[in-house]
This record gives C-alpha cells, structure tokens and sequence, in this order.
C-alpha cells in the first residue's frame, strides 16, 4: 500500500511513535496545568519532539506523496522542516523563558501549522480508507489555523490580554494537533501495521 523503501511496519511504527509522543505531551499539559512544573517543560520537549518525529514521518511517506502529487509532495515536505524547525525554538524559548508562554506558543502553532499543510496535501487525493483521509484533511486544515499566529510572532505578542483575535483563531490550531494529528497518525499505525 505504501510505496517507499522503509516497510509498511516501520512507518505504521513512526505513526504510533508520534501520535504516542503528541498525546503525552497533551497529558503533561494537563499535568502542568494542576501541578505546575516540570510538566511544563516535560510538555514543551514532547511538542518539540512530535515535530522532529514528523519530518521523518513526512520523509518516509515521500515516495508515496510524490507518486500521487509529484509537484506538491517536496515543497510539502520542506513545510514539514521549517514548521518543526518554528516548533522546536517555540519549545527552546519556553523551556529557556526567554519569552513568555504565549509568545512561544505562537511559535508552535505557526510551526505545527505548517506540518498540517503536510499532512492537507498528503491526503488530499489519497487511496487511503476514506475515514483516515477525512480526519487528515480535518486535522491539517484545524492545524493550519495556526498560521494566523505569525503576526503575534512579529509583534512580539507574549500576553494574552494584548493579543488580537487573530492570535486565538492561530490558538485554535492546538486541538487540531494536540488531538486530531495524533488521532490521525493512530488510524494511520492501525491501517499500514496492517497492511
């Protein structure tokens, strides 16, 4: 089912590895949320973690992208790049404080939004079940409300009470990778371990 070098068990396992790694960043959160730290930091390294995990989902699932959409896939790929490249400094300047959590957040959004441009390409069209494709055309398109964030990145947004309604649409994106990706990457282990 999936054309590329690596097996259908590797890549199902890549899939798992980041849907498990996104979910307990999300559960750290809640953790942080109660308990306060080190479940902040704990959170920021997992969300800078998922985001390195999928440049190697998107490498992996290459082949096929460019077999279906040779003229998106590489350029999609690159999104996936640069947007963990914006997520790992978001995670960088939170866990360092050299910004607030807002501004770092901002980061992470617009850097996660641009994997959901990935993963929007790399289902548009695709002859996955059509229950897997549907959640990743949802799941990219939420996660890309995240480019509404790169505004308050410029103007240096670090508060939420002088943040404009941009910033809370670009917030938005946070379900759609926080809950929707990782939900999507556990339907795409279940479909190709599989395969």
């Amino acid at each position: 089912m999936v054309l590329t070098n690596a097996s259908n068990s590797s890549i199902a396992w890549l899939a798992f590895t980041v849907a498990i790694v996104t979910l307990l960043g999300l559960v750290l959160l809640i953790l942080m949320a109660i308990f306060g730290e080190p479940f902040g930091m704990l959170n920021d390294i997992c969300i800078g973690l998922a985001a390195l995990l999928s440049i190697a989902l998107a490498w992996v699932l290459l082949p096929l992208h460019q077999a279906r959409s040779p003229q998106l896939a590489l350029p999609a790929t690159i999104l996936v790049i640069l947007g963990a490249i914006l997520v790992v400094v978001g995670s960088a300047l939170s866990i360092s404080g050299k910004t607030g959590f807002v501004l770092a957040g901002l980061y992470m959004a617009a850097g996660n939004a641009l994997i959901g441009l990935w993963v929007l390409s790399l289902n548009q069209g695709n002859p996955w079940p059509h229950g897997v494709v549907v959640l990743g055309l949802i799941a990219g398109a939420v996660m890309a409300l995240g480019l509404a964030t790169v505004p308050g990145i410029f103007m240096r947004t670090d508060s939420f009470s002088t943040s404009s309604w941009l910033t809370w649409v670009g917030q938005m994106g946070f379900f759609g990778y926080a809950v929707l990706y990782p939900v999507w990457c556990l339907r795409l282990w279940n479909l190709l371990k599989a395969a």
